[in-house]
């Protein structure tokens, strides 16, 4: 699988991010490899893998091209809101399509709803044997691309998240214009103007709501773990550039990598990879083994991974120095696209509030 990306990929990232554009035919076939959701059941036409081997992947995808990795990511989650809240029926209806070549995209963020998601105002509601949505999401990772939004909003006496065809009367998807990284991702604003689809396109059947913080929490569980699996590889591009560039560069008569103040550099984007890397292992660890600290590993390994990834990511760049500072360079790419990774999935300042409800709920 890695080395097929890496071939695919091969040294077109930076125009990719240029551009703001991934090649969508590039997409569709990855999407039928089943690469963009790793983990679907084979029955699905997935590859059914272990969060670990998925996560894993997910960095490799992440060293070569973040924008790449972030539509995985929201594929990914996708598929598992419907695996985790569809019937049978939707599962095997939209999991088949989304490991056949089709894109999806998760909608949760609003203009008034961005780390408080129950301030959400986007509503989803019943009309005979058809569901209505009206609302506005924003900043939706892949919507450009999608052909199917799982929209989030509020039904019944709760929440509920409905598959939209994309291209469905009233729904207007709308690119972010010149994000800060991950600029081929394809976010985009998406606005849901009395979009009427059938009722069975509510996950788990119309009619009943269900809590908002379980659907959140959810869905973004699995965000939260391919954004730190992505940090992971952010970091590992990093080392690897910032590497070769002190091996062979010289200054003052010796290589760059030699003076003390740049090994010092070195030796902390190592320990950040070396950290990362075993926080998100630990994470993949609780969910293949379904143990009752996933959540909060979850949080830990986003939390943990995000913020190294952001201060190597910064250390790179000024070790790199002008040759790093260029736009397209590998690690001012990595600058950029490690920045928005403390603040998608959940904010760190959120992942630290979460953090300290549990420490003050479990140490003694």
């Amino acid at each position: 699988m890695s080395a097929t990306v890496t071939e695919l990929v091969g040294d077109r990232a930076d125009a990719w991010d240029r551009s703001g554009l991934l090649p969508l035919d590039l997409l569709r076939k990855l999407g039928a490899m089943g690469y963009l959701c790793a983990e679907v059941p084979a029955k699905h036409g997935g590859l059914g893998l272990t969060s670990a081997l998925s996560g894993e992947f997910t960095a490799h995808v992440g060293s070569l091209c973040s924008s790449l990795r972030s539509v995985m990511t929201s594929q990914g989650m996708a598929a598992w809101t419907i695996q985790r809240f569809g019937t049978a029926q939707q599962q095997a209806h939209y999991l088949g399509r989304l490991t056949s070549g089709q894109l999806a995209a998760v909608a949760f963020s609003e203009p008034g709803a961005g780390s408080d998601l129950s301030a959400m105002t986007t509503t989803i509601r019943l009309e005979g044997d058809e569901v209505v949505l009206d609302g506005q999401k924003v900043w939706i990772t892949a919507a450009h691309y999608a052909d199917h939004i799982v929209v989030f909003g509020l039904h019944e006496d709760g929440a509920a998240a409905v598959v939209v065809p994309a291209t469905a009367p009233g729904v207007t998807v709308e690119r972010v214009a010149d994000p800060l990284g991950c600029r081929a991702a394809g976010h985009s604003q998406v606005t849901l103007t009395d979009v009427r689809l059938p009722a069975e396109s509510v996950l788990g059947g119309a009619g009943v709501g269900l809590p908002l913080p379980l659907l959140v929490t959810s869905a973004l569980a699995y965000g939260r773990m391919s954004v730190a699996w992505g940090c992971v590889g952010i970091l590992r591009a990093c080392l690897s550039a910032t590497a070769g560039h002190a091996r062979t560069r010289e200054q003052f008569g010796q290589p760059l990598g030699r003076h003390q103040l740049v090994a010092r550099q070195l030796a902390e984007l190592l320990a950040s990879e070396q950290i990362a890397t075993r926080m998100c292992a630990h994470a993949s660890h609780c969910w293949d083994e379904g143990l009752p600290d996933m959540v909060i590993a979850t949080v830990l390994a986003k939390h943990v991974s995000s913020g190294h990834a952001a201060r190597g990511a910064a250390s790179a760049v000024q070790l790199m120095a002008s040759a790093g500072a260029q736009d397209g360079h590998v690690v001012a790419r990595a600058y950029r696209d490690a920045k928005l990774m403390e603040i998608i999935e959940g904010s760190n300042e959120m992942c630290q509030l979460l953090l300290a409800d549990y420490a003050l709920t479990v140490t003694p």
